[in-house]
């Protein structure tokens, strides 16, 4: 839970900025107005704006192509901080109904090993095996419900990981547009 919390907010917020980033790329390509340095300030810690940032420390001079490859190595390091911790979920997704199985068959142990016991085996059976069968749908519970979260915060991702694609894209034709005139 604390990494579907925690990845849900600051993957939302991010996806959020981005599309913030994007609309102010649409309507002030130079980035030089007072909103479009306050933004950049407000969204400083996101990908999308160390990203933008990659044209402050380029000459003006600077190839495109050499650009290109410059922002596209800082998409590199950017892109792995996305789906931080989500290999913990995918794990607790593969592990809870393995451990499910597992209480099913100590419960089941449990249930038969009673049989000695003539005068109370039945409900003595009966309680193991409902203990059993409570341990496997609590395990596939918890996979059914981390299995969806894992591939909603996975699309999330990818969402975002395309604005960084896109904002790369703005800003080599800006630059190239800005060459031309």
């Amino acid at each position: 839970l604390t990494v579907i919390i925690e990845r849900t907010r600051h993957l939302l917020n991010m996806q959020s900025a981005g599309e913030s980033l994007m609309q102010l790329l649409r309507q002030d390509p130079t980035l030089k107005s007072a909103q479009a340095k306050e933004m950049l300030t407000k969204f400083q810690e996101m990908p999308h704006t160390r990203i933008i940032q990659i044209l402050d420390n380029e000459p003006q001079n600077t190839s495109q192509e050499s650009l290109a490859d410059h922002i596209e190595e800082a998409l590199m390091h950017e892109v792995p901080m996305l789906d931080r911790s989500l290999w913990m979920l995918d794990t607790v997704i593969t592990l809870a109904p393995l451990l499910g199985l597992f209480g099913t068959i100590i419960g089941m142990f449990n249930a038969f090993s009673v049989l000695d016991d003539i005068q109370n085996a039945a409900s003595q059976v009966t309680g193991g095996i409902a203990e059993a069968l409570v341990a496997t749908a609590c395990g596939l519970l918890i996979a059914m419900v981390g299995l969806i979260f894992f591939n909603w915060l996975n699309t999330h991702v990818r969402v975002i990981v395309h604005q960084l694609e896109t904002i790369k894209v703005m800003l080599l034709n800006r630059r190239q547009n800005q060459h031309r005139l």
